[in-house]
């Protein structure tokens, strides 16, 4: 692939594999998407969180725009398969800003992005669907001028967010859905609905490729296809895993004085060949 539409045109035909989903290991920076690659990974997606804490700032719209751009950047020059980056509500307060966004991230190198619907407000409440959508349309507008068929996957948070009745999620988030597609997302992501029911329900109702989020709670993948998932993502879980065993082996180290959590990592040259690969 020699251009940034030959890589969209790969990333959109990645969801329309019917019981073939995307399957997506989040990165957060250049090593981990390496790694995720070097796996098998048909595309690298970036998760904010993780990408937030590596560059030392908290998840929720905290990070400056432009340190999140520059590793999207660092990223796709890294890698072969098309990326996708995750850039929380948009990383501006207004559509116009939104776009700005949109526009840089295309120049960066990627073909997607993940844009939510949380407005961090102190409460971290939904935005009004029509605001949003604005702001899913401004998105689009960007990439359509930068000639760029980008996959905007738009982030319904009704279930995260535990918005409203509970009776009533499901028919909000295919409102918001609707609503968002008629803007020009491309995708669906609900994060919070793993009841199996419930996920079909969105697959069929959605009118748009569904990701759902996996990891610990939620039904395998295999499972997750057979329901209509498009797209299986895993978000900062994989990073918050890795700081995990950061974690568990410093403990040891400053506690029993052993080493047992270090015995499995990835072998020194390997890992070096890897990110030299990476440079080119």
């Amino acid at each position: 692939m020699t251009n940034l539409r030959d890589k969209a045109e790969l990333f959109h035909s990645l969801h329309a594999r019917e019981g073939r989903p995307l399957v997506l290991a989040n990165a957060w920076d250049v090593a981990s998407a390496l790694i995720v690659e070097e796996a098998g990974a048909e595309a690298v997606a970036t998760t904010s969180a993780g990408v937030a804490w590596s560059l030392g700032a908290p998840d929720g719209d905290r990070l400056d725009r432009d340190r999140a751009v520059d590793l999207v950047a660092r990223i796709a020059a890294a890698v072969r398969v098309p990326v996708t980056a995750d850039i929380e509500s948009g990383f501006g307060d207004t559509p116009e800003e939104v776009g700005e966004t949109v526009r840089r991230v295309i120049e960066a190198g990627a073909v997607g992005v993940n844009i939510e619907d949380t407005v961090r407000d102190g409460a971290a409440s939904l935005r009004p669907v029509t605001e949003q959508a604005a702001r899913l349309a401004a998105a689009r507008a960007a990439a359509d001028a930068a000639g760029v068929p980008l996959y905007i996957n738009a982030r319904v948070d009704v279930y995260l967010r535990g918005a409203g009745d509970p009776e009533a999620r499901l028919a909000a988030t295919l409102e918001r859905a609707a609503a968002y597609r008629e803007a020009g997302a491309s995708g669906i992501f609900v994060i919070g609905a793993t009841d199996p029911d419930t996920i079909a329900a969105l697959a069929k109702g959605a009118g748009l490729p569904l990701n759902v989020f996996g990891g610990p709670g939620a039904p395998p993948v295999g499972e997750l296809a057979a329901l209509g998932a498009a797209r299986i993502s895993v978000g900062s879980d994989l990073a918050a895993a890795a700081y995990a065993l950061a974690r568990r082996a410093a403990r040891e180290l400053y506690g029993a004085g052993t080493y047992t959590a270090l015995a499995d990592g990835i072998e020194f040259g390997e890992l070096n060949a890897l990110l030299a690969r990476g440079q080119g």
